[in-house]
């Protein structure tokens, strides 16, 4: 199983972006997906969580402008950012809990995407 995050990149305060990622593989379901980010020096935090039902979670700071999707017959998240201001600055890393096919059986675990950096200019 892969996830391949694409879409970030540099974008003026006040401005959009939109990212996705992709969870390939031998999947037979995705459960939660989500999108967390790391600023330098920082620890990595939650941005947005959305659940196979579609609940979504989102992080005090970003809540209002961002907003988490997901085309469960892709296995793709989406994170809509609106509105974004320079503390958005950050790389940005996608998460899902993904079952799949081994040889034998099914199994479950957690991946992470490769990473996208987000920048915003003031």
């Amino acid at each position: 199983v892969q996830l391949q995050a694409s879409g970030g990149g540099l974008v003026q305060s006040g401005g959009s972006l939109r990212l996705s990622c992709a969870a390939s593989g031998r999947i037979f379901s995705t459960d939660n997906m989500g999108w967390y980010r790391q600023a330098p020096g920082k620890q990595r935090e939650l941005v947005a969580r959305i659940t196979s039902g579609g609940k979504t979670t989102y992080a005090e700071s970003v809540k209002g402008r961002f907003t988490t999707s997901r085309d469960n017959a892709k296995n793709t998240v989406y994170l809509q950012m609106n509105s974004v201001k320079p503390e958005d600055t950050a790389v940005y890393y996608c998460n899902a809990v993904v079952t799949y096919y081994s040889d034998t059986a099914l199994i479950t675990d957690a991946y992470w995407g490769q990473g996208t950096q987000v920048t915003v200019s003031s």
